[in-house]
């Protein structure tokens, strides 16, 4: 909405506006080689070098192709040992980190205590450190849930 106070109409009737010299600024127009002069001056251009410049090309994967996985570290076991109701294999208590919505085990921070680890997929440090600590990981394949 053009207003008042603009320099443009500030200087109407003013011959330059502000430009110096008369000349200066005339028979300039707008640049056609970038993208809003595709479809006007440089046409041929585009038809002759760049057919393929306008539509979509590519693939994208369906999103139901991406799963998300949901992690937790070695560090958080412990805690959720002594907290969470588990059922137990003699002393060491069983953590099916599937039914609590975890699909991975990573090997971040330290276990002292052993526990039975239930899980879809694990790093190699994270069973390691569960190993060491006298505890063990199984992991659960979709075949064996069901």
């Amino acid at each position: 909405m053009p207003h008042n106070l603009r320099k443009t109409r500030k200087r109407r009737g003013s011959r330059t506006c502000g430009w110096g010299r008369v000349g200066q600024h005339r028979h300039t127009g707008s640049k056609g080689h970038r993208n809003p002069g595709r479809h006007k001056g440089s046409w041929s251009y585009v038809i002759k070098y760049e057919p393929d410049y306008y539509g979509k090309n590519g693939f994208t994967s369906p999103k139901s192709l991406k799963t998300v996985t949901n992690t937790i570290n070695v560090e958080k076991l412990e805690v959720m040992a002594e907290q969470l109701p588990t059922n137990k294999e003699g002393d060491r208590p069983i953590i099916d980190l599937n039914h609590l919505g975890y699909t991975k085990l990573l090997g971040t921070g330290k276990i002292t205590r052993p526990v039975i680890v239930k899980v879809r997929s694990c790093s190699k440090s994270a069973a390691d450190k569960v190993d060491k600590a006298g505890g063990q990981v199984s992991v659960i394949t979709q075949e064996t849930e069901e």
